[in-house]
């Protein structure tokens, strides 16, 4: 770690709500529990897994209902989260937490599955709807109805045939989608890392770009039949 870094490490170490640069907060939807793990509804978990692991960061703190961990990518203050309360109920987590450390809504990025989007393919978003993602829904509720806080949207693709969507989430991914979901999460990692350099508004331009050529080659492959054992 480099002088700045460690500088700034002491200074934040005991309060990051009066941290400067102000921290992101980047929140994982998903739900707790082995059960879960695996599915296509808890890639939002899986993205922050996977940036955590990148950055060096410990998830092992309990926080605002949600496994927690903080620390430094190059010098600006991160906050990890998990929400542990079941995705209907996200925003029970989401919104003490960017309370607690008086975020502005700018500094809060949501990741989540997306089935409107291909397997694999990603988007970051500056602000939405819930598109009927009851985390979203339960998120945007808790921010007292305000939607304009940034997305990383990570898609799973649509369910075959008449197939229930929720049976669909909550179904684990055949060896071609997990394929697909794994390089997306080292897709994600980077980009994110990219947000928290660059901003926001910068790194989603480029990004979306990569990804928007990554949709036009992906979206005719079949992913979506069940998973294979």
């Amino acid at each position: 770690m480099n002088m700045m870094n460690e500088v700034l490490r002491r200074i934040c170490r005991r309060n990051f709500c009066t941290c400067s640069p102000r921290p992101w907060l980047f929140v994982g939807l998903g739900n707790p529990g082995d059960k879960y793990s695996g599915t296509r509804h808890n890639v939002g978990f899986e993205m922050l897994d996977a940036f955590a692991e990148s950055q060096g960061i410990h998830m092992e703190t309990v926080h605002c209902k949600a496994m927690f961990g903080k620390g430094f990518v190059n010098g600006i203050p991160v906050l990890l989260a998990k929400p542990l309360t079941y995705m209907n109920l996200s925003g029970e987590s989401t919104g003490p937490l960017a309370a607690y450390y008086k975020l502005p809504l700018n500094r809060v990025v949501v990741f989540h599955d997306d089935m409107d989007l291909p397997c694999g393919v990603l988007r970051l978003h500056p602000k939405g709807g819930h598109h009927r993602h009851n985390g979203l829904k339960s998120v945007i509720y808790h921010f007292r109805g305000n939607r304009e806080f940034p997305r990383l949207r990570i898609g799973i693709g649509r369910p075959p045939g008449q197939m229930d969507p929720k049976a669909f989430k909550l179904q684990k991914f055949n060896s071609t989608a997990r394929e697909r979901i794994n390089a997306a999460l080292g897709e994600g990692a980077h980009a994110l890392e990219q947000v928290i350099s660059k901003g926001f508004s910068e790194s989603s331009i480029c990004f979306n770009t990569t990804q928007k050529y990554k949709h036009i080659r992906l979206q005719t492959l079949p992913t979506s039949h069940h998973a294979s054992s």
